[in-house]
């Protein structure tokens, strides 16, 4: 007879606390030896050689960085647990111990507790008997480039015969020892878009006599956003944000080439199948009456992280058993981009939001100075743990991998340096 999940995690908590030191030597371990996307060679070994000591069998993924292990093996339906394994090219502003020993690399968006979470979830499963199936888990690379390591974790078949996955991702907003859950979008698409305007140029004096470019631009600025948001039912949280503006040297002359940059971000992934061409369609429909040239490279990103209801349930439930109904709480969405919606084209998916505040001011993503209260892996571990174990019974009586749509072509690997 299959065990409840509370069962089959009775003695997880002490397993948890009798190793965090070692987790946190784990964490500190790859917050000072980040590397960035694609290059993962050195904490893909580092984790290797953890999963080996243990008695598994980690295979590292096509690209060369990033793993694959599973744990269990026996009966029953795959579960998978999903960590990122890579940090930005940003300097570590911290003045730790434990900060980055790589000059421009820092693990600021928290991966390194990603990896220490999921890593230590493989460790304490393959200590339990009789799981009812499979725990695939997936230490993957490059979530901060475009169009992100998981859409080649689902080319590589990864997620074949899987039932459904799990990702967690640090919240410096939310306290350490509290958990976020959200159904639905969680996270945005991210695309990028680069227009570029050309003319003859001339002379500020005569803007008649020629194409007036920053004009041009100026409208594209302002039109281009505005018109977006009248085209788009509101609910779909589409938004256009320029980042960059660049044109011309000196104050009296009309530049000949000017360019915008900026993302398109959309919490609905029917509405971001068609972004890119409305956004093509209204700068076009911008620039023409000023005369300008018009040239676009739109760059699609990742999808929105949509959270399936089921998944979230048994994520839930897991979330109960870690922190209790004080610890749980609604996550709000976010535009931020997360490439772990790719997983969406193969399986349920569901995000959590690890709570990392540990007091003062937030330490927010994305910089230098980003730090986590180290009580979060704990944390961490024991939910993904229970996850797992809550999908492995719940699903342990179907026939087959849970529906879902058609995997659709991914764009190509990235170019060096190309981030969302």
């Amino acid at each position: 007879m299959t065990r409840t999940p509370e069962e089959l995690a009775a003695g997880l908590d002490a397993w948890v606390a009798d190793r965090s030191d070692e987790l946190v030597g784990v964490r500190r371990h790859l917050h000072a030896h980040p590397e960035i996307a694609y290059a993962e060679v050195e904490t893909t070994a580092h984790l290797e050689e953890r999963l080996s000591e243990a008695g598994l069998a980690p295979r590292r993924l096509p690209g060369g960085t990033g793993l694959v292990v599973d744990v269990g093996g026996g009966p029953g339906p795959t579960v998978v647990l999903r960590a990122d394994i890579d940090a930005l090219p940003l300097a570590d502003l911290k003045d730790v111990p434990y900060a980055s020993t790589r000059e421009g690399m820092c693990h600021a968006c928290g991966h390194d507790v990603h990896t220490t979470v999921v890593l230590g979830a493989a460790l304490a499963l393959a200590e339990l008997d009789g799981l009812p199936g499979t725990v695939r888990c997936v230490f993957q690379p490059a979530e901060e480039t475009v169009p992100g390591g998981a859409a080649h974790v689902v080319e590589a078949g990864v997620l074949e015969g899987a039932s459904r996955a799990f990702a967690l991702h640090c919240d410096p907003a939310t306290p350490v020892g509290a958990v976020g859950l959200r159904t639905g979008s969680i996270t945005a698409a991210c695309d990028r878009v680069d227009v570029v305007l050309t003319g003859p140029g001339g002379h500020t004096a005569r803007p008649q006599l020629t194409v007036d470019l920053v004009d041009a631009l100026g409208r594209l600025i302002t039109d281009l956003p505005a018109l977006l948001s009248r085209q788009v039912d509101p609910r779909a949280g589409m938004s256009l944000v320029w980042g960059a503006v660049n044109a011309g040297v000196a104050a009296n002359a009309i530049p000949q080439r000017g360019t915008l940059r900026g993302t398109v971000r959309v919490l609905d992934r029917e509405e971001w199948a068609g972004a890119e061409t409305r956004v093509r369609r209204l700068v076009e429909r911008v620039a023409a009456p000023t005369g300008a040239q018009v040239a676009v490279d739109y760059v699609r990103g990742v999808p929105p992280v949509v959270n399936d209801p089921r998944t979230v349930a048994l994520l839930r439930a897991a979330a109960l058993g870690t922190v209790g109904p004080e610890g749980v709480r609604p996550a709000p969405q976010s535009m931020g981009g997360e490439d772990f919606g790719w997983f969406a084209d193969v399986v349920p998916i569901a995000l959590a939001r690890l709570g990392t505040h540990g007091g003062g001011e937030p330490l927010d993503l994305h910089r230098g100075t980003f730090d986590v209260d180290e009580r979060a892996i704990g944390v961490g571990v024991r939910l993904m743990v229970r996850a797992a174990l809550q999908a492995l019974v719940a699903d342990a009586g179907s026939t087959g991998p849970a529906a879902g749509p058609p995997s659709p072509g991914h764009p190509a690997r990235p170019r060096p340096g190309e981030r969302r």
